[in-house]
């Protein structure tokens, strides 16, 4: 064989194992709305076309599928609470995180139970980038606090329940965008300092990975 045999080969055997991770990425997101993200792995691989095996030389782990499955969603969302910092005015800054965060759970019917487990992570990666948002966040809510906007008695675990909430909806009524619409908008006015007319219960969590830490989390 030819040395450019050889590299069209190596090639070959390239483009193929890009291929297969593609079509185990696609199948998973699939699979994940259908059954949740407890689905077995076995059905992510019969979805794709491939092997068990390929599948898991690709993925080791069922947490290193989901978080692979929906990264692209995942940055969305830090990209998200970033650009909510950088807004001058915070009470848009808070709408445009909780909309977009939203959008992505009723977009993505196997997202919200990803994003939720991806929160109680103990690997110091994760456990870093997990303290770094919820840092930005809690900044986020003061300075709406702050601007008058938003109501005081808020918590950024507060956060948890509407995602918690919501993703009970848009699973329950896949596909219906006006309602999950309609119900993101009622959070979000009630979260008006101007709707308060009296204080909350006391909050469920201090913090909003306690309450994320509730959810069900992916096994290996």
């Amino acid at each position: 064989m030819t040395e450019s045999s050889r590299i069209t080969a190596r090639n070959g055997v390239r483009a193929d194992a890009r291929r297969n991770r593609e079509r185990v990425l696609v199948a998973a997101r699939t699979v994940f709305a259908e059954r949740g993200i407890d689905a077995p792995m076995a059905a992510v691989a019969r979805r794709a076309g491939v092997g068990v095996a390929t599948l898991y030389r690709h993925f080791p782990t069922r947490d290193a599928l989901v978080r692979a499955a929906f990264a692209q969603q995942m940055e969305t969302c830090a990209r998200a609470l970033t650009e909510a910092l950088a807004v001058p005015d915070p009470w848009h800054g808070f709408q445009h995180l909780v909309e977009t965060v939203c959008g992505l759970q009723r977009e993505e019917r196997g997202f919200p139970a990803a994003f939720l487990a991806a929160f109680p992570d103990s690997r110091p990666d994760q456990a870093r980038s997990r303290e770094r948002a919820e840092g930005d966040f809690a900044i986020l809510v003061r300075r709406a606090q702050a601007s008058g906007a938003l109501r005081a008695d808020f918590r950024p675990s507060d956060l948890a329940m509407v995602l918690l909430a919501h993703g009970g909806l848009v699973t329950a009524l896949p596909g219906d965008s006006a309602t999950s619409r309609r119900l993101v908008a009622y959070l979000l006015q009630s979260f008006r300092a101007d709707a308060a007319r009296r204080p909350l219960p006391p909050p469920a969590a201090p913090t909003l990975s306690g309450l994320l830490a509730t959810a069900e989390t992916p096994e290996g």
